[in-house]
Order: structure tokens, then sequence, then C-alpha cells
């Protein structure tokens, strides 16, 4: 299978470092010419537009979410050679985690956990919240400067997590290391494989006793809530491990990006910097959500469509990759009135960054309040900041949206 004529000037290399760099022209010409595009590059179809990726989240009967177990092909960018082992370990891992799971599994897992999830529970440890981020914001505001990745955003999440999950303080330095080499994930970045199999490794010595303990003597925490799912057969051990390695995950990723990418948002947006400076509280949700919408922490998935579908004339065969970009649909003219401009009071603001459907983020909650308590302290902190950081650099991937410093002063 191959481009039409017509469409072979779109660059089919995601990876390419002006993509990377900035990846919304691309998105913008893909859903004005092709907006269901077959990349022959990488053999998958690429999917732009709000409607059709609404469409297709809404339904896991014709795309799988189990996309290690069902792939035919190899991923992409390739692995290195040597790397097959380490490979074949990393797709058995991830195999077992809820954002692969299919119905019925999938159902009954999820329901363990969403009670835990919900907006009632999560709310719950907003103070906590509030309290990490003006402890981190005390350490830095005296110095004038910080890299906002390495003092806000990445030790945040890891303190909301490991609150979460009841890891002792004296351990979180070390689930914070290995976390670290579990966020390289599919990075066009040499040996990936193996890094990722040995953080992998590490993660489930580091929590096989913390699970046969919670198991032992249960408490409030989410440890204990996933193993204790296990001991009522809903959950396989390895299916807990999995899951305890990936909650750290993406409890890291989604955090970090919405931080990093929506803080650059302001500082080129600097009127609505002031407007959010202006009434910190009465922005902060809003302001939080069209971070979100503007510059998505986690911009794409994958599926592996189960039969043969008709898609704007397209046919995407049973077994073909389905990859769709909600960083593409959250700009789509179609959905968002102007959609290029970052406005804080945009209302309403139906993006696409948690998914949709079945497989809709599970920690979206947490997020958001992570991001309204972030935004409007740093607001009440600063009235400006300086962009330190030149040139901006990403990480070589497009499962994340993730900057790899940002350096700021005030």
């Amino acid at each position: 299978m191959s481009s039409t004529t017509q469409h072979r000037e779109i660059d089919d290399d995601l990876f390419a470092p002006e993509l990377i760099a900035d990846p919304f022209p691309y998105y913008d010409r893909l859903r004005e010419v092709d907006p269901v595009h077959w990349n022959e590059r990488n053999k998958v179809w690429i999917v732009t537009r709000y409607d059709d990726v609404s469409w297709l989240t809404s339904h896991p009967e014709l795309f799988s979410s189990a996309v290690d177990a069902r792939d035919p092909l190899p991923p992409y960018p390739p692995i290195e050679p040597g790397e097959e082992d380490d490979a074949a370990y990393v797709k058995r891992n991830i195999r077992g985690r809820l954002i692969q799971a299919e119905p019925p599994t999938h159902t009954k897992r999820r329901a363990v956990l969403k009670k835990y999830f919900s907006p009632a529970v999560i709310k719950q440890w907003r103070p906590m919240i509030a309290h990490a981020v003006a402890s981190l914001l005390d350490e830095v505001q005296d110095r004038g400067r910080m890299d906002v990745m390495r003092d806000l955003a990445i030790p945040l999440p890891l303190m909301v997590i490991c609150e979460i999950m009841d890891i002792p303080k004296e351990q979180r330095l070390e689930i914070r290391a290995v976390a670290q080499k579990l966020l390289v994930g599919p990075l066009a970045i040499p040996n990936r494989m193996s890094v990722l199999a040995d953080a992998m490794r590490t993660m489930d010595t580091f929590m096989e006793p913390l699970v046969k303990e919670r198991i032992e003597h249960p408490s409030n925490d989410l440890v204990s809530l996933v193993a204790g799912a296990e001991r009522d057969g809903v959950y396989d051990h390895e299916a807990v491990l999995q899951n305890l390695a990936f909650f750290v995950v993406a409890g890291h990723e989604t955090t970090i990006n919405l931080i990093c990418n929506g803080l650059l948002a302001f500082m080129r947006h600097p009127d609505q910097w002031d407007l959010l400076c202006s009434d910190p509280k009465k922005f902060a949700a809003s302001a939080t959500e069209e971070c979100l919408r503007y510059d998505p922490p986690a911009p794409s998935l994958e599926r592996i469509a189960l039969q043969d579908i008709e898609l704007r004339g397209k046919t995407i065969r049973t077994s073909e990759r389905v990859r769709w970009f909600n960083s593409a649909a959250n700009r789509d003219p179609g959905k968002f009135p102007d959609p290029e401009h970052f406005d804080i009071t945009r209302s309403p603001n139906a993006h696409l960054s948690f998914g949709h459907g079945i497989h809709f983020c599970l920690g979206a909650h947490l997020a958001r309040i992570e991001g309204q308590e972030v935004f409007p302290a740093l607001a009440t902190r600063f009235p400006r900041f300086t962009l330190e950081t030149d040139p901006l650099e990403y990480v070589p991937a497009i499962h994340v949206r993730s900057l790899k410093t940002l350096e700021v002063s005030w």
C-alpha cells in the first residue's frame, strides 16, 4: 500500500527533527488534505480530524487496544540489532497493562480502580498536592531562576503518586530513578529496548515486596487496592506488577508535560498569563483545560484494526495499525473556533487530551487538580517569566510531547 500521487509531498518521517520540534503544521496539512493518511514509512494509518478521532476511540469492537499482542509488524522506530530478546520482554511486560486490555478483561479490571480515581476521591488529595507545589516553589523562589522540568514538573507527580501508592519516603529517590528510565518508551534513541527492559525488571523487583506486604496488611492505598484485586482473581500477579509500574509512568508523563508545555504556552502568550495573574483561582480550571488542549502531554495512541473498515474513502484493512493524534484533533477548526489561539477563557473546551470512550484516562481528575494547583501558584508568586532555554529541545517521540529542559528566570 502506498500514498496516492497527490499526497506524496507529505513527509512520512514522524521522527524528523523539525516535526518533533513543531508538529502542528504537519497536523494541519494532514487534516486538510489527507485526514486518514497511510504512512508508508512506518506502515500505519494516521488520523487527525476531531470527529474521526472521537469516532475511532468510541469503537473498541473495531479497533483493538491490545497493540503489543496483535501487531504483526516490528515496532517503529526500528529496534537496534541484538535487542530482540529485550523487545520481546518489553512486549510481554506491557500486555497486562490496563491501557492494552480489551473487554471483558478491561471492564473488570477498570471497575476495581474506577472508584479510587473518581473526582470525589481524588479531590481529597488536593491539600496534599497544594502543599507539595508550595514546598517545591519555596525551594526555588529566592534563586531567581529554575529548570521547570527538574525543579517542579518531575518531582511533583513523583511526590503525589508515591503518596497515593504509600511508597516509603526512603525509597522514593530509587523509584524516581527507575521511573525516568521507564519513560523512554518508543523514543527514537539507541538501545531503547535494553534500557526499558532493564527498568521494567528493576521496577518489578521494587514492587514485589511491596505487593506482598499489602496483600498481608492491606491499607487504603493504590498498591493495596490492586494487590487485593489479585487476591480476588481480577488481576493475575504479572498484571498487578505491570499496572503498578504503569501508574508510576502515567502519573509522571501527563503532569510533567502539562506543566512544561502549559508554562511555555503562557510565556509565548503573555496576555493570557496576565489574565491568569489577575485572578488565579477564577481561571485555574479553564487555564488547565486550555493548556491540555493547546499542547497535549500525550499527543497520540495506536490501535489495531479488527476488521476491514471504511473511513473517509479509505479502506483500513484487518490487523493494520491506526494511530490517532489528539494534538491534531484538538486544533481542528471544525470543532474549535480559532484553534491556533491560546485562550484560557475558551468555553466549551471538549479537547481529547485524555482520550475518549472506555479508555478515557483514569488519572484525568488527578492531572487536572495538579494543573489547577500549579498554574495559579506560579501566577501568584511570579508576575512574569523569562525563557532562558535556547534552543528548545523535545524528546524524540510521538507518544509524548516532552521538553528535555525548561530553564526560566524571574
